[in-house]
């Protein structure tokens, strides 16, 4: 459904973010895009949704494909007409607006009201947290509440690919349990494409079939799920698990790590 092709990606015309970054997304797949901070995860999501050119940020080199047809030189409202939606990192309600209010926002582009209508007793299924609020302002919502409130507004776009943005950042152990549960009967029961940005990467592949870890604007390893999870690098690097002996810092340093993925 989506092929990321040795995109490169620069800021102001001077910041280069991503460095040749390839990967894909099957047809109903969940897959999780790894990596520590400004490793170039979320740029990666913007340069798929568009809002690259909202920052002053453009693909200088590669391409996107969706469903057969190149996107990355399309603007974001176009984009979200194909049915890509992206749930951002920060939790980004509409703090002034209700629950609800938020919702129909999502489904803003669409013209079927009766469709709408059963949409949003559908995300209040999936989030039945969030349904008794359904009239409060969202801005009084707990951190949980909002995560779940922002990637119900994007399946209200009814979307083929569904962008997600740190959903874990910030929560509580039980609620980002809670939160991934959700996510991974949304992609069984709606059919639905996930590309899953995440530090957390024990959640992550949790649900993910597949993974690419990057390191500073590159992939750095690819693989199954599972093999990432045996993998000694990530579980030493990324879920604090060590067979060997303590290591210094000094043996931990970030251009060890990608010299020793890329050997």
């Amino acid at each position: 459904m989506l092929e990321v092709n040795n995109i490169e990606v620069v800021y102001m015309n001077v910041i280069q973010v991503l460095q040749g970054v390839s990967f894909e997304v099957d047809d109903g797949q969940i897959v999780a895009l790894l990596g520590g901070n400004g490793a170039g995860k979320t740029t990666t999501l913007k340069a798929i949704s568009g809002l690259l050119k909202t920052e002053q940020g453009e693909v200088t080199n590669g391409s996107i494909v969706f469903d057969g047809k190149r996107i990355d030189l399309f603007g974001p409202e176009d984009i979200a007409l194909m049915r890509i939606a992206q749930a951002m990192e920060g939790r980004r309600v509409l703090e002034h607006l209700s629950v609800e209010e938020n919702l129909l926002v999502g489904a803003f582009c669409r013209k079927d009201r009766a469709g709408i209508k059963k949409d949003i007793e559908m995300v209040f299924d999936y989030f039945p947290n969030i349904k008794r609020l359904r009239r409060r302002v969202s801005g009084y919502l707990s951190g949980g509440e909002q995560q779940m409130l922002v990637i119900g507004r994007a399946l209200m776009a009814r979307p083929k690919l569904m962008l997600l943005d740190e959903p874990s950042l910030g929560l509580a152990p039980l609620i980002v349990k809670e939160i991934y549960e959700i996510i991974q009967g949304i992609n069984a029961e709606q059919k639905m494409s996930i590309l899953l940005v995440e530090q957390n990467v024990r959640a992550a592949l949790g649900i993910a079939g597949y993974g690419y870890v990057i390191e500073s604007g590159r992939v750095a390893l690819g693989g199954p799920a599972e093999t990432l999870r045996d993998n000694e690098d990530v579980q030493e690097f990324y879920l604090g698990l060590s067979a060997g002996s303590k290591k210094s810092y000094r043996d931990v340093k970030h251009y060890r790590r990608k010299k020793r993925w890329l050997a």
